[in-house]
């Protein structure tokens, strides 16, 4: 990926998914936009941006979601490319909207969170 490469992991349905494209826009900025439930990340791609924002698999989550107590993902004994593999699958279970520039990566919750990856 160009290290100075901006993209937006983006849920069009999501109020923050769509606040924090609209922050990037309002500073100059074009992010590539991904629109995550058409286009889920490969499982390279999501490690990837897990080891970015420094946390597990399973932070990531949205726990919320009906896929979340249906896949049984509430299992502590999962492990990250357990996870991993079910956010591929079912990528609604993905925290959003995540936004990634060059070797960083930040979720957009509050949206402007994001302004710290781009100062």
């Amino acid at each position: 990926m160009n290290q100075d490469k901006l993209v937006i992991y983006h849920n069009p349905r999501c109020s923050k998914s769509r606040e924090t494209l609209q922050l990037l826009e309002d500073n100059n900025l074009h992010p590539e936009i991904i629109e995550y439930l058409d286009e889920p990340p490969t499982v390279q791609e999501l490690t990837r941006i897990i080891a970015m924002l420094g946390f597990g698999a399973r932070d990531l989550l949205r726990t919320t979601e009906p896929v979340y107590k249906d896949a049984a993902l509430d299992d502590d004994s999962l492990s990250d490319a357990e996870i991993i593999e079910a956010i591929c699958e079912h990528p609604a279970l993905l925290q959003r909207p995540i936004v990634v520039m060059g070797d960083r990566a930040i979720i957009g919750r509050p949206p402007t969170r994001v302004l710290d990856i781009i100062a």
